[in-house]
């Protein structure tokens, strides 16, 4: 922000990304023309204040999966134009990052087959829409063969069918704690591979009984959507 008025002001930091600190804790010292200082310092507060809330916020969900091994994910529910950063504040919180846009993995989503259904009168199944995934991306050229492909069920009928197909993750959306526990035991039949996302309704109070059933990934926009902004401020300091 600085860089970006031409400005000599150096800032020094006390508190490195990742870091936790305390309230009252100076966070960064900002020295030089009171005119540059001021022309940022609200744009920099607001920057700093959303990005902390989310970190601060993501490992709060974090620390209730002590000890499981399951991770966090965030999704594309980002604000416009700060996905990168709000994604970045959510690793530095302790979670994990899912795709970025529509071009780094591939998520087959109701909707699609929706659409599909719409334009060709044929209603896909989970497994069929796989496949015709597939073949779309080995006739692109240009698209890594190797990119992840996630497809979402909301129901056991359809996940069987899905693991079927061998896709890299199946998404459970709005699944029940009985639901996922199914599941679990039906992928580990059928295809012990393919990983489980569960994704839908979870909050902070689901969250630790959601991961106790087994699945790998546990997805939440609530964790950008959701958070709180910290509220930091600038003191002067004149000497």
């Amino acid at each position: 922000m600085l860089q970006a008025i031409n400005s000599s002001v150096t800032v020094e930091l006390n508190v490195l990304d990742s870091q936790p600190f305390e309230a009252g804790q100076v966070l960064g010292i900002l020295r030089g023309d009171a005119r540059d200082v001021l022309t940022c310092e609200r744009t920099i507060l607001n920057f700093l204040g959303r990005l902390c809330g989310i970190a601060t916020w993501t490992k709060l969900h974090v620390d209730l999966l002590d000890g499981l091994p399951v991770r966090l994910y965030d999704t594309r529910k980002t604000t416009p134009g700060w996905r990168r950063l709000e994604k970045y504040a959510v690793h530095c919180g302790g979670g994990h990052n899912h795709r970025a846009g529509l071009y780094d993995a591939i998520l087959i989503k109701d909707n699609h087959l929706a659409c599909h259904h719409r334009l060709t009168g044929q209603m896909l199944s989970p497994s069929q829409a796989l496949h015709l995934a597939r073949q779309a991306l080995a006739s692109q050229s240009g698209i890594s063969p190797g990119i992840m492909i996630e497809i979402e069920v909301d129901s056991l009928e359809q996940l069987s069918d899905a693991l079927a197909a061998d896709p890299d993750i199946v998404l459970l959306d709005n699944m029940s704690i009985d639901q996922l526990r199914q599941a679990v035991q039906m992928r580990d039949k059928i295809s012990p591979t393919v990983q489980l996302e569960a994704s839908g309704g979870v909050s902070r109070n689901t969250l630790r009984a959601i991961a106790e059933t087994g699945v790998d990934r546990i997805s939440m926009g609530a964790l950008t959507h959701s958070a709180i902004n910290l509220d930091l401020g600038l003191d002067w300091v004149f000497g």
